[in-house]
């Protein structure tokens, strides 16, 4: 595969950053999803646009998608009860701020090995905040 030249721009296909939020978060209709402290005005309107019935409570079990807010590295302590709220193929996003001293990537991931999850996704959720996917390990699903 040829090595992608700086600055040249990705192929259509892959150039993410004309998507909105919701599609980069694979938010899709119909989903189970659950959000726990995350207070994004725009964000929280797009998705009860997109799927009405969201909850904003600890979910009982098969979420599809959890967002987790995690303004302080305690926070992360909620991931390990969580990753058993979450369907095999499902996925908890941990919105953290961005360039903190306090929360850093390194205790995000950390936090989600310990609960027994893997990190392959980052996305941008805003200007202020990232988020980071977490999903059970292929050879558990």
């Amino acid at each position: 595969m040829p090595h992608k030249a700086a600055g040249k721009p990705r192929p259509p296909e892959r150039d993410y950053s004309h998507r909105a939020l919701l599609d980069k978060l694979g938010v899709k209709s119909g989903q189970r999803i659950c959000v726990l402290g995350v207070e994004d005005a725009s964000f929280l309107q797009e998705l009860a646009a997109r799927v009405p019935d969201f909850v904003r409570e600890m979910p009982a079990k098969d979420a599809d998608l959890i967002f987790l807010a995690a303004e302080e590295v305690k926070t992360l302590a909620r991931m390990k009860p969580l990753a058993g709220a979450i369907q095999k193929a499902g996925a908890i996003w941990v919105v953290y701020p961005k360039g903190q001293k306090h929360i850093r990537e390194v205790d995000v991931i950390a936090a989600g090995r310990s609960a027994g999850l893997t990190d392959n996704k980052v996305c941008c959720f805003s200007e202020t905040h990232t988020a980071l996917r977490f999903v059970i390990p292929l050879a558990r699903r």
